[in-house]
């Protein structure tokens, strides 16, 4: 029976990886890298690179494709579904290593903040004993890029999707709002005026994007920005904070 660990490694840069991180990484014997189409090859490679980056000798790497998610039957029950489609995609990549004892997921951000490693593990059987290795999150990475805290004194903040800000508005009593998964730039559907905005992509990378400001001035920038950068490589990962603006 083989062992789990999760490590984060943080938005792509090697450097956001910890020593606990690294060190996990070099006791993996078998190492399992998505791979989600030719236009996000990428992130596959980035992977590879910080094995390398850390290992001397490297561990074995075993390929999986991920799934296509179904939209056709609700949200929630498609993304059920497709859970356990990548849940039997890891099973058959590690029955096809039996020698493997130490298995091992690099998982971009932290394996706890808005990612679902921990909920596809715990779909596998037989149950492997499951380790998580924390790591640099992309919304640490954004309020570190533009040197801001993400909270005001003594007030709460809130970590939501796109998805929300798009179906339930603003969320009730929140001054900071951190969007997160957000394929739509859902601050659109948002009265903008309210609002000022810190985004950024490829956070923490030699790519890094960053715009703040006003919502009503920086909209357009961001929407022009964020479709050259995906043109351009192929994917994105961006993130976003949001405040409303003093005396709203």
């Amino acid at each position: 029976m083989y062992d789990l660990t999760l490590i984060g490694i943080g938005t792509g840069n090697p450097d956001h990886v910890t020593f606990q991180g690294a060190q996990a990484i070099r006791d993996a014997d078998l190492i399992l890298i998505p791979r989600k189409g030719e236009n996000k090859a990428d992130l596959a490679g980035l992977r590879e690179e910080i094995i390398a980056a850390v290992t001397d000798t490297p561990p074995q790497v075993a390929y999986f494709d991920i799934p296509k998610r179904r939209s056709d039957d609700g949200y929630l029950r498609g993304v059920d579904e497709w859970h356990d489609a990548i849940a039997l995609r890891w099973h058959e990549a590690i029955q096809a290593h039996p020698e493997a004892q130490h298995v091992a997921l690099l998982i971009w951000g932290d394996p706890s903040l808005y990612d679902s490693s921990l909920r596809i593990a715990s779909r596998l059987d037989p149950q492997p004993k499951t380790r998580v290795i924390p790591g640099i999150t992309a919304l640490q990475a954004l309020t570190a890029a533009h040197a801001i805290p993400i909270n005001d004194l003594g007030a709460p903040y809130v970590v939501t999707t796109g998805r929300r800000i798009r179906d339930e508005g603003w969320p009730l009593n929140a001054s900071k709002v951190a969007v997160m998964l957000d394929g739509e730039c859902s601050f659109q559907s948002l009265e903008m005026q309210d609002y000022d905005i810190w985004w950024g992509a490829y956070v923490g990378m030699k790519e890094e994007l960053l715009i703040k400001g006003p919502l009503t001035d920086v909209a357009q920038q961001i929407l022009d920005t964020r479709a050259r950068a995906r043109a351009d490589h192929g994917w994105i990962m961006d993130i976003y904070l949001l405040q409303k603006r003093t005396g709203l």
